[in-house]
């Protein structure tokens, strides 16, 4: 089984071509945070390239950009080349069957309040501060002030 889950950050934005067939495909690669500090107490990261395909390809192009939070679900593919010198090149990347936009940079800082408070020290995926959050007081009501209560009644549906 060939099977690979991911959540990262894009570390560039992503490209966008098409094949002789006409049929597009993007490349990105993506920051993946690992599960344990290094002896400095900094936590490292696994870059790693990414691939899709079609329409998916060209959704990537057109909506998620370099900070852009992902999850990737997909296969990862090992291929190899001659490159200009001609030695043969391997490359090992993700195939993506699917990609889900979970975030832009700019909700990368999240609950800590634009605060980024680990001990692990600076992340790689630190985009700067967060804005401060505005809206509701979360403690109020907030259906407080929608008005009047809507009564629906199965007799007016249409089927």
């Amino acid at each position: 089984m060939n099977k690979v889950f991911l959540i990262g950050r894009l570390t560039r934005d992503p490209e966008l071509r098409y094949t002789g067939s006409n049929i597009p495909v993007a490349t990105f690669s993506i920051a993946v945070n690992r599960n344990y500090s290094n002896q400095q107490g900094e936590r490292e990261a696994d870059f790693i390239n990414i691939v899709v395909w079609r329409k998916q390809a060209e959704n990537v192009k057109n909506y998620l950009t370099q900070g852009s939070q992902v999850a990737i679900d997909g296969r990862i593919q090992t291929r190899s080349y001659d490159d200009n010198n001609g030695q043969k090149r391997y490359v090992t990347e993700v195939v993506a069957d699917n990609v889900e936009f979970l975030g832009s940079k700019n909700s990368s800082n999240n609950s800590n309040n634009g605060n980024a408070s680990n001990n692990a020290g600076p992340s790689p995926y630190d985009f700067g501060e967060a804005p401060e959050p505005k809206g509701t007081d979360v403690d109020s009501n907030p259906y407080a002030d929608f008005g009047a209560s809507i009564e629906i009644s199965d007799d007016e549906l249409p089927f």
